[in-house]
């Protein structure tokens, strides 16, 4: 699969709400960064990640565009409540090794109702 391929089909698990789906397209070690958050290193612990985003709030990827790049596939995305992002995926042999992501976290986080930081 191509790049872009890759985060199509990584768009529609994601919508999907599949956690293990959507961890399946990254590498054993990959990197997942979305600079809102933490860095998450590993398919197991991305799963994770996914599992307990999924389970806190419903979320929708609309793609607004996706380019391609060599290695790298580039999303810029909106949801249904007018967040908007974009994500970097470099992805080798059909498996995402490194994502960073950039997108509103105070406005997700008071869209979905959900605590916010008190940092």
């Amino acid at each position: 699969m191509t790049p872009k391929q890759v985060v199509q089909a990584w768009v529609a698990a994601f919508n999907a709400g599949d956690a293990k789906a959507i961890s399946a397209f990254y590498a054993e070690d990959a990197v997942n960064h979305q600079v809102a958050n933490e860095l998450v290193v590993g398919r197991v612990a991305i799963e994770a990640m996914f599992a307990a985003e999924f389970a806190a709030a419903e979320m929708t990827c609309l793609v607004e565009n996706l380019f391609e790049d060599q290695e790298w596939a580039i999303l810029e995305w909106k949801d249904p409540l007018g967040l908007r992002g974009c994500g970097f995926f470099h992805v080798q042999a059909g498996k995402i090794i490194f994502q960073r992501g950039y997108w509103d976290r105070l406005s997700f986080l008071r869209q979905h109702g959900l605590p916010l930081p008190t940092e």
